[in-house]
């Protein structure tokens, strides 16, 4: 069943954030939009980059009023240690959730049945709590901050635009669309 216009569900997790553990739920995810990353496990192969690259475009997203949350379900100890000892983890700024018992990582459905571990997936969170964007990767295959980032502008723009919807590709300021009768056959 797709997440999609679904209300997040609660929980309560400890994470790792500019050297300070700190407890995040469901209601810090909401009044803003938010952007929540699960990813297999610390001290792994694609994750680091995946992180890193999130890192770098960090006060791109705090400037569209953005936070971003990574989750695995390492401890926050874990996140620690390896933010403390990894060049491109230390680079992190937001939030680093623990989810050793998985509860996030069960109410967003992407808990790996049997392996404790969490898929590689993405959400984007709408200010009232609502997940607007959904994407599962393979464990092999790496995300891209910055279309991540185009899609969160984008998510933002529909919001604010009702009966407008932003094309494949679509960059802010560019041209969006107005669903009619009058379009049907002429894309």
């Amino acid at each position: 069943m797709s997440l999609i216009n679904t209300e997040i569900k609660p929980f309560k997790a400890t994470a790792f954030q500019n050297g300070e553990f700190i407890e995040v739920t469901e209601a810090d995810l909401k009044g803003k939009w938010s952007v929540v990353v699960f990813y297999p496990a610390d001290f792994t192969f694609v994750c680091p980059t995946e992180l890193e690259d999130l890192a770098n475009h960090y006060e791109a997203f705090k400037k569209i009023d953005t936070e971003i949350y990574s989750v695995s379900t390492d401890t926050h100890f874990s996140h620690k240690a390896w933010h403390d000892t990894s060049e491109a983890i230390g680079k992190i700024q937001f939030p680093m959730i623990g989810d050793p018992n998985g509860v996030v990582t069960n109410n967003f459905g992407v808990m790996r049945e049997g392996q404790g571990l969490a898929d590689r997936g993405t959400f984007v969170i709408d200010p009232q709590g609502v997940i607007q964007l959904v994407e599962v990767t393979c464990e092999g295959v790496g995300r891209d901050a910055g279309e991540l980032l185009r899609k969160v502008k984008a998510a933002q723009y529909v919001a604010a635009h009702p009966g407008e919807v932003c094309p494949a590709k679509w960059q802010e300021g560019e041209k969006t669309l107005k669903p009619s009768l009058d379009l049907v056959g002429k894309i």
